[in-house]
């Protein structure tokens, strides 16, 4: 079952950070996570990378159950199954999506998620999932507008809709439906 959630700032709202504890099989504590760094390329977004790993420390997932990952060698799909959950950082969403392109992150990222894994997308790591760019990760057919004032109605989204999320909203998205929550 697919258990992916897309937001804007990660587990600012706390709703969104009882989403993805609601999603585990597992115990928090015990939870491993791939911390992916790599949109980070400018002082603006490397600032924030502190924050998104307090989301992670901050609902029960120890220190060393995180494991930082820049997208500099290709991960294989054995190496991926080792973790509970692919935390995405944002940043330069262009250069996360050419640098997925290039290790061919989207077959195994599309294994890991169908084998159970959680991903979580923010800013970018959200975007990079969606019809903004070309070659992207396809969770969604949408376009993502993050980090708006005035956010897409909460509910079921329908293909064709334009999504804004503000940065107290997520997407939800299981095999199903797709959902905006706040």
């Amino acid at each position: 079952m697919k258990k992916i959630l897309l937001t804007s700032t990660g587990f600012e709202n706390k709703n969104i950070e009882n989403k993805f504890l609601e999603l585990l099989n597992k115990n928090v504590e015990e939870t491993k996570v791939l911390f992916i760094i790599t949109a980070a390329i400018d002082i603006g977004a490397v600032k924030i990378l502190s924050k998104c790993a307090d989301d992670l420390l901050n609902c029960g997932i120890k220190e060393e159950n995180i494991t930082i990952y820049n997208m500099h060698k290709a991960i294989n799909e054995e190496e991926l199954q080792k973790f509970d959950a692919i935390y995405v950082c944002g940043g330069n969403t262009k250069y996360l999506v050419d640098r997925m392109n290039e290790i061919n992150f989207k077959e195994v990222v599309n294994k890991f998620i169908n084998n159970g894994g959680i991903y979580i997308g923010v800013s970018a790591g959200s975007i990079a999932t969606s019809g903004n760019y070309e070659n992207n990760l396809e969770f969604i057919k949408n376009k993502l507008d993050v980090h708006c004032e005035k956010g897409s109605k909460n509910g079921v989204i329908e293909n064709d809709d334009a999504i804004n999320l503000t940065n107290n909203q997520a997407i939800y998205i299981n095999d199903e439906e797709m959902v905006i929550f706040e």
